[in-house]
């Protein structure tokens, strides 16, 4: 018995919507990372790791 419509093209609208939601992840993460606050958190902690004396 043959479904109509089938399931032609499915696996392409699939990757296609995967490679959105990666692309998507991708800028969020890089605007995150990219930002003032984790930039000065990171450059905080770098000046108190050289600045300690052992």
């Amino acid at each position: 018995m043959k479904v109509a419509g089938g399931d032609d093209g499915m696996s392409t609208a699939e990757y296609a919507i995967g490679t959105i939601a990666a692309a998507a992840f991708g800028a969020v993460l890089y605007t995150v990372v990219t930002g003032d606050g984790i930039v000065s958190a990171l450059t905080g902690i770098v000046e108190r790791a050289l600045n300690t004396s052992v």
